[in-house]
């Protein structure tokens, strides 16, 4: 079996606009995060988030929130990227009342990863279409920030 490596890809800073509370479901607590915007920077690529993405999140009984993003990458030479993750935030429940309460915690201290695929038409950044990527989050009061790698 080969060694899995990843190389760093972009850095994704998203900005939320609000939560819609859905409410008690069977999976759990369930609301809807809103992509207010945000910007992405790496070797490769680099623009802004667009408005009007959206996390679907789910607060589960065992304490674990899962993800559910999808949000659309706007480069600054104009080519649209579609980002979907799924992801997972889960740890003490003294830090992630912190954390859900925008309060800022040293990311160390709770488990934050997420799984990436992109899409798109744009010629240049076609194999993105080829890859998968990963990434380690953090919550800070101003909306989620993600260190994100292509597995190569």
């Amino acid at each position: 079996m080969p060694e899995i490596r990843t190389s760093h890809l972009l850095t994704l800073e998203l900005a939320v606009s609000g939560m819609q509370p859905i409410g008690e479901t069977p999976a759990g607590n369930r609301r809807v995060g809103l992509v207010a915007g945000g910007t992405f920077q790496g070797p490769k690529l680099r623009g802004t988030v667009l408005p009007g993405g959206t996390d679907w999140i789910i607060v589960r009984p065992d304490g674990v929130t899962t993800l559910d993003v999808r949000i659309v990458l706007q480069t600054d030479d104009g080519a649209a990227i579609g980002l979907t993750y799924k992801g997972l935030r889960h740890g003490p429940p003294a830090v992630m009342e912190k954390v859900d309460a925008g309060q800022p915690v040293d990311p160390s201290e709770y488990y934050f990863r997420i799984a990436i695929t992109f899409e798109t038409a744009a010629p240049k950044y076609a194999w993105l279409n080829k890859v998968f990527g990963i990434g380690s989050g953090s919550r800070p009061p101003q909306g989620p920030v993600y260190e994100i790698f292509e597995v190569l």
